[in-house]
């Protein structure tokens, strides 16, 4: 009998195994209780950190937080001074006469595309740096067996700029990449296109502080167009001239006033 009591006493006494292994599992009627030992632990340890991870990637406050945009610093100009030097020059009665910047088109056509279709990219990522916004890849209208070109095949790229970064490529093209171009003697007057556009062509996308000199793969050009709320080519060189375009000593477009044009009509008549 002592035999038998002994190994039930060492089983109950065994039974501590039970205790041992229940220690880290949850009590049997409580389900709900957070995790013991070890893995209570760990996972404390991975909520701390992805909280850490969190804060961290939070937005901080900066000093503008909550201040108005401000506006354009050119655009700020012609408001102030140039608006009222063309109502004065031109004696317009009505605000809405007044010319002013409409849009500002950059257009690179890419002749090596056709071959080395790559080169386009890069043209693409240029031309998104220098203007802020992303280009639109245009394609062929039409076929042209002697150059190789398939119609829909992509040969170039266009962005159109309005609003403050119209503004703000005007301000930068006029005060940083002009006085870059090389051996620059003046804007031509000759290019405006008898509806107040003015078209200029660029040799080099180097002018533009923007691109790093060292990561020029291929030296290309781009056609630049202003087009104002104008259609006469005098009112739109006048608004140019003012905003700061740099043209060619006092050359000015040969656009006929009414007035005058009139006057010689009389006198081409008197005189026959």
């Amino acid at each position: 009998m002592a035999k038998n009591d002994n190994a039930k006493g060492g089983k109950n006494a065994a039974g501590g195994k039970g205790g041992k292994s229940g220690g880290g599992k949850n009590p049997p009627g409580n389900k709900n209780a957070a995790p013991q030992g070890k893995g209570g632990a760990k996972g404390g340890a991975k909520a701390g950190g992805a909280r850490g991870e969190r804060q961290s990637l939070a937005p901080k406050n900066h000093a503008g937080e909550g201040l108005p945009v401000q506006a354009p610093r050119l655009k700020a100009y012609y408001e102030e001074t140039v608006r009222g030097r063309l109502t004065q020059q031109f004696g317009l009665t009505n605000v809405h006469q007044v010319p002013s910047l409409e849009k500002i088109v950059i257009n690179c056509g890419v002749g090596e595309a056709i071959k080395t279709p790559r080169v386009l990219d890069t043209v693409v990522e240029e031309l998104s740096l220098i203007a802020g916004q992303k280009p639109v890849r245009r394609k062929a209208k039409k076929s042209i067996a002697n150059f190789g070109l398939r119609e829909g095949q992509e040969i170039g790229a266009m962005v159109t700029l309005r609003g403050a970064r119209m503004w703000e490529f005007l301000d930068r093209f006029i005060g940083v990449a002009i006085p870059r171009i090389r051996d620059f003697r003046g804007l031509g007057t000759r290019s405006f296109d008898g509806r107040g556009n003015y078209s200029l062509g660029v040799k080099e996308q180097m002018i533009f502080p923007e691109i790093n000199y060292d990561m020029v793969e291929m030296v290309h050009g781009m056609d630049i167009t202003f087009v104002t709320t104008t259609t006469r080519d005098d009112q739109a060189f006048a608004l140019l001239r003012e905003l700061g375009m740099p043209f060619r000593g006092n050359d000015k477009p040969i656009v006929p006033r009414p007035d005058r044009l009139a006057g010689t009509l009389t006198e081409m008549a008197a005189a026959a």
